[in-house]
């Protein structure tokens, strides 16, 4: 049975329709992720679960209760964001103390809640610190604190992460991690981070211009992604089209354009003739400076290196193969100073299983755009051609969320 519940959520700024009939069910105790890129309706989403915004349409209900129009401080439901919003007046003691005091608990109560908030987020030696002596990731710590010492039946978490440095999210990710494990409350947890959502959620909702587009734990997402937006917004992937040609048992035979015919298993029903669109990870991928020995359901291409780039554990290769730029993922198990490497030009064999090609029961051209890829026109250095680093796409910072703190 669910305990949170989103009913035909409508929300609409102007023409622009935020979330679109969105109906979700998030079970007790879990980590709940909404995954999306900016202007997708998660962060909405939230804002009405926490009772910032009222939905057009729709209801959303808490352990059976229909809340949606409750006012945020009668709701069981506290908030942490992205910016902290901690108070820089009082010192860590005093601002996980502040929704207690507000609710005019009994001082002993009160000493007693902060205190196991302190431990719990390992903040004791610092509790009579000003918010400014702290760092980040201990700032998030004592926005978390805060927000749990009301003892809320839901913690909503909108980006609490962006803030911080690789290292420092990395860190906090697990820390969050044993945080749930502790209180063992239900977190709904908003952000455009795959790497985040991947190692924290029990479940990921991926939203897309105000709709679900799939709904699964991660394993289920990244593995069997139902639409072309899921498997390039979660992680990297090829998509090929073909034409089925023949169907024998768990396995068809599809035409694919410079490939010929690739063996796929039939994870959707098909039908000879039918037009198929298949997403492929590059990690799927195996690389060979010479064609491998045939095995049965594995597909053997040849094809040249067009871009390689050393990424330190991997190599990532875009191999052209007919009219079609292939992806391929190259984990380092071994470092062999005598091997001679796959660079820029090589001739090689791709091979993968035709197990590993999952069919989408949805395809867009457009999201094509979310792909990983090196430059079109690509220029190799002229000295020695091999390893030319693609740039990094600039990370876009989303806009800020007005609200106080939980």
């Amino acid at each position: 049975m669910a305990f949170l519940e989103f009913d035909g959520i409508v929300q609409s700024f102007g023409q622009v329709k935020a979330v679109d009939n969105v109906s979700l069910s998030v079970k007790q105790g879990e980590v709940f992720s909404l995954l999306g890129p900016s202007g997708c309706g998660k962060t909405t989403l939230l804002r009405i679960c926490a009772g910032f915004q009222r939905p057009q349409a729709g209801r959303v209900i808490l352990n059976g209760e229909d809340i949606t129009d409750l006012p945020p401080d009668k709701r069981k439901v506290n908030t942490v964001f992205q910016n902290y919003a901690l108070f820089p007046n009082l010192n860590v003691y005093d601002n996980i103390a502040f929704g207690l005091r507000i609710a005019r608990r009994p001082e002993g109560e009160i000493r007693r809640s902060v205190d196991r908030m302190l431990d719990l987020i390992d903040l004791t030696e610092h509790a009579k610190k000003r918010v400014n002596e702290i760092s980040g990731g201990q700032k998030q710590r004592v926005a978390i604190a805060r927000a749990l010492v009301n003892q809320p039946k839901v913690l909503l978490l909108d980006e609490p992460l962006a803030a911080l440095d690789l290292k420092l999210r990395q860190r906090m990710l697990v820390e969050l991690d044993n945080i749930h494990d502790e209180v063992g409350i239900t977190f709904l947890y908003v952000t455009h981070d795959q790497g985040e959502a991947m190692s924290i959620s029990d479940t990921i909702a991926v939203m897309n211009q105000g709709r679900v587009e799939q709904v699964g734990n991660p394993v289920e997402i990244y593995e069997a992604p139902r639409s072309s937006f899921v498997a390039a917004f979660i992680g990297d992937t090829n998509f090929f089209d073909g034409t089925v040609r023949e169907v024998s048992g768990d396995y068809s035979l599809v035409d694919i354009d410079g490939f010929g015919r690739v063996s796929v298993y039939n994870d959707k029903k098909v039908r000879i003739g039918g037009l198929v669109h298949l997403s492929l990870r590059p990690e799927k991928l195996l690389i060979h400076s010479n064609r491998p020995a045939e095995r049965e359901h594995y597909n053997i291409f040849k094809g040249i290196v067009e871009e390689a780039v050393y990424l330190g554990s991997q190599t990532k290769y875009w191999v052209r193969v007919g009219d079609y730029r292939v992806a391929v993922m190259r984990q380092h198990r071994r470092f062999l100073l005598d091997e001679k490497p796959i660079i820029w030009n090589d001739e090689v064999w791709l091979e993968w299983s035709g197990d590993d090609g999952y069919m989408l029961e949805r395809y867009s051209e457009a999201d094509e755009a979310l792909l990983s890829l090196p430059d079109p026109d690509p220029e190799p250095d002229e000295d020695d051609g091999d390893n030319v680093a693609a740039p990094a796409e600039p990370e876009q910072p989303l806009p800020a969320e007005p609200g106080g703190g939980a």
